[in-house]
């Protein structure tokens, strides 16, 4: 608590300074916030691990090193109000913001409770004008929150925490299950961290509108993206949006000539892995996913990703042979890359991909670890998800109470409750 304080009242400072008509006053101010802010993650989210890298490479030199460890609990939301508090200050210095004098509005802003811990992650001029006017009850608005917060527990408790159950146990002891079980364990990781994310975004933007506020769109359909240019359009659209104008461009964007907009694209997804946490596996998870990017630069007609964007987000169409192919691909590569995410080590992603393939036909005397049950579960909670999404989502079509009543039963009796477990992003 002391820590968010501390940086929310820092960058509240840093906003008038910074909004100084003196460029170069203003300009020192702005990367005093930004060292201010990358500081607070450096010292409690990076600096073991640098620490631990350090000593490894003193040792391939023959050095003993006994570098000091710290040894703290990673304050919960850190990566998201930080990054709320830099984008404010950003949006000073570039004249789309102007600085707040009420500190309790800005505050409410940097930690407004359903998005502290895991977002979304909310621009300033779209949040803090939320905050300073009146806001009375809106009933529709209300009962529209009603059912994303059941929506949104009915992907966390159904899907994602039952799917955890199949998840969990495998990639703790993978060397010992069979292909079959390996690759349904990565398609169901897929599943369960989409589930498990998106869920709470629902919950937050649900929880929002039941207080007067608007909260941006985290997720749109990302596994039905054809590219991987176009899922970056669809999943943790804040995340994205935000590394896209405050690093990407300024960087020069695809502004500039081939070669820059390469380096680009590796710094950013490179920088949107480390994110995530301070392991290689997040920075191979990045790398991967920039690897299937580069292609779409390197194209240089519009391809149909861009031209018929509106598959599955509100106007539904279906998806002929190609974008079907397309589609399966692009799931493909991304539950590749999920596995580098969830495993403890990259020697462990490539062991279980080697494995997946390898051992496909030893069933006999290796474990499958299915529950049948708790798949079966699974899938038909997936089902029900592409359903009620393609229904729900498309123009002026809401759920029904008697639809509401079905998922709350199903949440009911179909929920793992016994084996819930938090949120995937709490420990980002």
């Amino acid at each position: 608590m002391g820590l968010l304080i501390a940086s929310t009242l820092l960058d509240y400072v840093y906003g008038f300074w910074v909004a100084s008509p003196n460029p170069k006053k203003a300009k020192t101010f702005l990367w005093l916030s930004v060292l201010n802010n990358l500081g607070i993650l450096a010292i409690f989210k990076y600096y073991n691990f640098f620490a631990l890298q350090l000593q490894q490479g003193f040792e391939t030199l023959g050095i003993q090193t006994h570098p000091v460890i710290l040894s703290i609990v990673l304050p919960i939301g850190i990566s998201f109000y930080t990054f709320h508090g830099m984008s404010y200050v950003f949006d000073i210095y570039r004249g789309q913001q102007k600085p707040v004098k009420n500190f309790i509005d800005y505050a409410v802003f940097v930690s407004f409770f359903p998005l502290l811990v895991a977002g979304p992650i909310e621009r300033a001029n779209h949040l803090l004008p939320q905050v300073q006017r009146s806001r009375f009850f809106n009933y529709n608005q209300a009962v529209e929150g009603c059912r994303l917060i059941l929506w949104g527990f009915f992907k966390k408790i159904v899907i994602a925490d039952n799917l955890s159950q199949l998840v969990d146990p495998v990639f703790q002891n993978y060397k010992e299950h069979s292909g079959l079980s390996l690759i349904i364990t990565a398609i169901s990781f897929s599943i369960q961290i989409y589930c498990d994310f998106s869920g709470y975004s629902d919950i937050a933007i649900g929880v929002a509108k039941l207080f007067g506020f608007e909260l941006i769109v985290n997720f749109k359909f990302p596994y039905f993206s054809r590219s991987i240019p176009e899922f970056w359009k669809r999943w943790h659209i804040s995340l994205s949006s935000w590394f896209r104008d405050y690093l990407y461009f300024p960087l020069g964007g695809s502004r500039v000539n081939l070669a820059i907009t390469i380096r680009n694209t590796f710094i950013i997804f490179l920088v949107s892995g480390f994110w995530h946490g301070a392991n290689w596996t997040f920075i191979a998870w990045g790398l991967i996913h920039a690897l299937f990017f580069i292609p779409s630069l390197l194209i240089k007609n519009k391809n149909k990703t861009e031209t018929n964007s509106d598959l599955f987000l509100g106007n539904s169409i279906t998806p002929n042979w190609k974008e079907f192919f397309q589609i399966v691909f692009t799931f493909f590569i991304v539950t590749i890359a999920w596995i580098f995410f969830r495993s403890n080590t990259i020697l462990d992603a490539f062991k279980f991909i080697e494995l997946c393939l390898s051992n496909l036909t030893k069933i006999t005397h290796l474990k499958t670890n299915i529950h049948y049950a708790i798949l079966l579960k699974a899938i038909i909670g997936v089902i029900v998800m592409f359903y009620y999404e393609m229904i729900y989502f498309k123009p002026k079509r809401k759920l029904s109470i008697t639809k509401m009543i079905i998922l709350l039963l199903m949440v009911i009796f179909m929920g793992s409750f016994r084996n819930s477990v938090q949120f995937i992003y709490f420990q980002f």
